[in-house]
C-alpha cells in the first residue's frame, strides 16, 4: 500500500484545490494521495538519482506515472479544470525528465547506456524498427523484380560505370583493398551519414525517412539482381555478409527512430504536439546513439575484411558470429532493465489514456 505522511498529503493536495462542476470532489480526494506519492518519489530521485529507489519503488513509480497520465486525460475533458490539468502536466513533465534526463553524469555512464538503456529502448520501439525493415525489403524486392522483367532498368538505375564492371565480372569493391585505412574511414563516415539522415528526416513527418529506406532498398535489390544475372551473386553476398549483418540492422534501427519522430509529430494523442515530439524524439535519439558502435565495427570490417580474398566460408562464419553478437546485444535484458521496464512502457499510456488499477 502507498504510505504517505499527513503533512505530505496535505501540502501537495493543497496545490490542487479547485472548484469544478464536472469532476467530483470525491474523485479528486481519492486521486490526490497518488499524485502526492508520485511527487514524493520524484523528489527523492531528484536528490539521489533513480538508484535511490528500490526495484519495487521503480515499479510503483511506473504505475503512478501511468495512472496520473490517465487522470490528466480525464481532467482535460473538463474545461473548468485547467489549473489542475496544468499542475498535473508539470508533475508528469518532472517524471519524464527524471526517467530520461535526470541521471547524474558518471564515468560508467556510457557503459550503462549500452548495457541497459539502449537494449531497453530497442525493445520498446521494436515495431518501428520492423516497419523500417519492411519498407527496405519491400523496395528491394521491387527492384529485383524490375531488373528481372527489364534488364535495361538496372543499367539505367546503376549507371554505365557499374554495369560495365558487372558485365566484366569485375567486383568494383577490389579497389578498397589498396587503401584500407582511408577506405574504412570513408565507409564509416558514409554509413553514419546515411543512418543519421534516415533518422533525422523523421521530422518531415516520416516522408524523408521512408524515402531514404525506399531508395536504399531499391538500390540493394537492383544491385543483387544485376549481379545474379551476371553470375556474380555469390561474390556480392560474400562481400556484403560480413559487414551487412551490422550495417543493415543499424539502418533499420535509425529508420525506426525516424518513424518514431514522425509518430510524435503526427499522432501526439492526449499530449500537446510539442511535448509528444520531445518525448518520442528523446527515445529516437537514444536509438541513433546506440547504433554508432555497430556502424564503426561494420565500417572496419567493410574496409579491411569484406573486399579481401579470404575464403567465402570464413566470411560467412564471421557474418554469423557478428549477427549472433548483435542479437545478444540488443535482445538481452539486464536485471536493471527488467526492474524498470514498466517505467518506460508507461510513457505510452499518456497518449493512450488507458485506465489501470490503483497502484499498490
Amino acid at each position: 500500500m502507498i504510505s504517505l505522511s499527513a503533512d505530505g498529503v496535505a501540502g501537495f493536495a493543497a496545490e490542487f484545490v479547485e472548484d469544478n462542476s464536472v469532476i467530483s470532489t470525491r474523485w479528486l480526494q481519492k486521486r490526490r494521495p497518488y499524485w502526492a506519492r508520485l511527487d514524493e518519489l520524484l523528489t527523492r530521485s531528484e536528490t539521489g538519482g533513480l538508484r535511490a529507489l528500490s526495484p519495487r519503488e521503480l515499479q510503483e513509480l511506473a504505475l503512478l506515472y501511468r495512472q496520473t497520465a490517465s487522470d490528466l486525460a480525464t481532467i482535460r475533458e473538463d474545461p473548468s479544470s485547467r489549473g489542475l490539468a496544468q499542475s498535473l502536466n508539470q508533475l508528469l513533465g518532472r517524471a519524464h525528465n527524471r526517467i530520461y534526463m535526470g541521471r547524474r553524469a558518471k564515468a560508467g555512464g556510457i557503459v550503462t547506456f549500452y548495457r541497459d538503456t539502449f537494449p531497453q529502448i530497442f525493445h520498446d520501439t521494436l515495431p518501428y524498427t520492423l516497419a523500417a525493415a519492411a519498407i527496405f525489403f519491400a523496395l528491394a524486392l521491387a527492384g529485383w523484380t524490375m531488373v528481372i522483367v527489364d534488364p535495361g532498368f538496372g543499367r539505367y538505375f546503376l549507371g554505365p560505370a557499374m554495369m560495365e564492371s558487372i558485365d566484366k565480372h569485375d567486383m568494383w569493391t577490389h579497389s578498397v583493398v589498396a587503401v584500407k585505412p582511408l577506405a574504412s574511414s570513408h565507409i564509416m563516415t558514409n554509413n553514419l551519414s546515411v543512418s543519421f539522415s534516415t533518422f533525422a528526416l523523421g521530422i518531415t513527418g516520416g516522408i524523408g525517412t521512408v524515402w531514404m529506406l525506399a531508395f536504399n532498398g531499391l538500390l540493394f535489390g537492383v544491385v543483387n539482381a544485376a549481379c545474379w544475372q551476371a553470375g556474380m551473386l555469390g561474390q556480392l553476398l560474400s562481400f556484403v555478409a560480413p559487414h551487412g549483418v551490422l550495417e543493415l540492422p543499424a539502418i533499420f534501427i535509425a529508420g525506426g527512430g525516424g518513424l518514431l519522430i514522425a509518430k510524435g509529430l503526427l499522432f501526439p494523442g492526449t499530449l500537446p504536439r510539442g511535448e509528444s515530439l520531445m518525448l518520442e524524439g528523446g527515445r529516437a535519439m537514444r536509438l541513433a546513439l546506440g547504433i554508432i558502435p555497430m556502424l564503426i565495427v561494420a565500417g572496419t570490417i567493410e574496409g579491411f575484411v569484406s573486399p579481401t580474398d579470404i575464403p567465402a566460408k570464413l566470411k560467412y562464419m564471421l557474418a554469423a558470429t557478428m549477427f549472433g553478437v548483435l542479437l545478444l546485444f540488443v535482445m538481452r535484458k539486464s536485471s536493471r532493465v527488467v526492474a524498470s521496464q514498466s517505467l518506460v512502457a508507461s510513457l505510452h499510456a499518456e497518449a493512450a489514456g488507458a485506465p489501470v488499477g490503483n497502484p499498490t
